[in-house]
């Protein structure tokens, strides 16, 4: 056994490339694109690293030209699914004994390797299936798939390197033991450094786990997979098993050997989960971990001292990057009375240069949303409001599915402050803004902390101090992620950890040692190095 303690200390983020017209990244990442959208893959299960084919099979397609397939892949049954809990069974033993810094050396070769030869290809795969542009798909599964890797290495050092005192006659030691069984990762489709994530920090910790990827982001999901393999990840330590989500959570969730949950996706799935949990706990070799982030109805809120040109600005990237689709976008916004046409006027000139379409042309803002039932979702909330007295479309607010699911960047006005778009998570293209007094500042600013369940992201725009500290006090619950004239979204690894509490998830701060130290259970160890040999106290002796 080799005895020395290895340093992390200067990690660094991965820097975001450009993709410029000339550029080498852009000429690289087009040609992968194109032989990607020209081919025509299989997708296996991947169990104990053998490739695992059912013969139940779904279509990987491209929501922007939903016609267009990318790939096959095979579903998870019964059967599957409890080979994949004896692969992680049996890859346990050889995982968690293993010196951490040879678990960390994995996946800092994975971040190597996709930050030179591996980045077109994963950020290919994003791209295609789905939806992203070249940057969106960069910041993602390059940049931040990146960064959680190479971080959380350090994290992993650092937490392993916090130990108690010892005094003088004795030795204490801190060992952070992985968790009894496995863990259950499960990813959304929208952002490929959160699939990555999901499954891999468990893994650092020591832990073995199966992954059950989006059916919406089967592509990118297998590439990691195979990125995995590149990098000498064991078999077994990570089990590719998409499926159904009924299917497998009925076999999974219920499980004695069940340790951990890692999930990102709807309030509603993840409340469903929880129950399940409940209803079976009796059950479990030990509690198991529960860590979730759902989703939100992330705020902007504007002072009369903003900026106007930057409030425009943000609110546009932050609304409608990416369609929407992330759980931190700008959904609802709070607009003050004396800047309302100004900033409806340059937010409406703004918005009509945007362009919208395929992944394949480069110079787009916009793409499709996800699939149909996304498409349907959003269209519904929109058409509630076109029908509503109490609100108004006032930009976008059409939609066409016929050959991708595609709907315009969207602003509603809502006349009432607490007005279903204001409250519910869309995820989609879709603004919705309330104009209030701008003598009602601090009534406004309880208004928004009460009116929406979540408590995810937000923003205030001022340049008047007093107006920062006032919002900053009130919104105090309002969100995990608070950010001051920036948009809500775009939070970094090791910058801005990310996570909220309310109906938005545990707050257990991705991109943190918060979220890793979850993934382990502690053992406290002390050795006295002269016992005492007699069970008396100094003040029982006689007098």
């Amino acid at each position: 056994m080799n005895n020395h303690l290895v340093s992390l200390k200067n990690i660094k983020n991965e820097p975001v490339k450009s993709y410029a017209p000339g550029s080498s990244e852009r000429a690289e990442l087009r040609k992968m694109v194109e032989k990607m959208h020209n081919e025509q893959i299989e997708i296996p299960l991947i169990i104990g690293g053998k490739e695992i084919y059912t013969g139940n099979t779904g279509k990987v397609v491209e929501p922007h030209n939903h016609q267009h397939v990318l790939a096959t892949y095979h579903k998870a049954g019964e059967k599957e699914i409890l080979m994949a809990i004896e692969a992680a069974r049996k890859a346990r033993k050889y995982w968690a004994s293993l010196p951490w810094e040879h678990r960390a050396s994995v996946f800092l070769k994975a971040a190597e390797l996709l930050s030179t030869s591996w980045r077109p290809v994963l950020n290919a795969a994003t791209m295609l299936n789905q939806s992203k542009t070249p940057f969106q798909a960069e910041i993602d599964s390059a940049c931040e798939v990146i960064d959680f890797w190479r971080f959380n290495s350090k994290y992993m050092s650092e937490i392993y390197s916090s130990q108690p005192e010892s005094p003088q006659g004795q030795l204490n030691r801190m060992d952070y033991r992985p968790l009894e069984g496995f863990i259950f990762a499960v990813s959304p489709f929208n952002f490929t450094s959160i699939a990555a994530n999901l499954a891999t920090a468990p893994a650092m910790m020591g832990n073995t786990v199966l992954w059950k990827p989006a059916s919406t982001a089967i592509l990118s999901g297998y590439y990691l997979m195979q990125l995995y393999k590149a990098a000498g990840l064991p078999d077994g330590v990570i089990n590719f098993i998409p499926g159904s989500g009924a299917t497998i959570g009925n076999i999974v969730l219920p499980h004695p050997e069940l340790a951990g949950i890692h999930f990102t996706g709807s309030t509603n799935t993840f409340q469903s989960m929880w129950s399940v949990v409940g209803k079976n706990i009796r059950k479990y070799k030990a509690y198991p971990r529960i860590v979730g982030e759902t989703g939100g109805k992330d705020f902007v809120f504007v002072h009369a001292s903003a900026d106007v040109d930057a409030v425009v600005a943000n609110l546009v990237r932050g609304a409608y990057e990416y369609q929407g689709q992330k759980c931190s976008a700008a959904s609802r916004a709070y607009i003050p009375k004396s800047m309302w046409k100004e900033f409806f006027d340059k937010f409406e000139a703004e918005v009509k240069t945007i362009k919208m379409g395929d992944v394949l042309d480069f110079s787009i803002f916009m793409s499709a949303v996800i699939d149909e039932h996304a498409f349907e979702s959003i269209m519904g909330y929109i058409n509630i409001a076109k029908e509503s007295d109490k609100a108004e479309v006032l930009i976008g607010g059409n939609g066409d599915k016929s050959k991708g699911y595609f709907i315009e960047p969207t602003l509603i006005l809502a006349k009432d402050p607490k007005f279903v778009t204001m409250q519910e998570e869309i995820f989609g293209p879709v603004l919705t803004v309330y104009v209030y007094d701008d003598d009602k500042y601090e009534e406004t600013l309880h208004l928004c902390d009460e009116t929406s369940p979540y408590g995810l992201t937000g923003a205030v725009f001022a340049t008047e101090r007093e107006a920062i500290t006032k919002a900053e006090e009130i919104l105090r619950w309002a969100a995990g992620n608070f950010y001051i004239n920036d948009k809500p979204t775009g939070a970094v690894v090791n910058q801005q950890p990310f996570g909220g509490s309310r109906a938005s998830g545990t707050n257990d701060k991705a991109g943190s040692y918060l979220n890793l130290i979850r993934w382990a259970t502690p053992r406290n160890i002390k050795e006295t190095f002269t016992p005492v040999r007699n069970y008396r106290y100094p003040y029982m002796d006689e007098e």
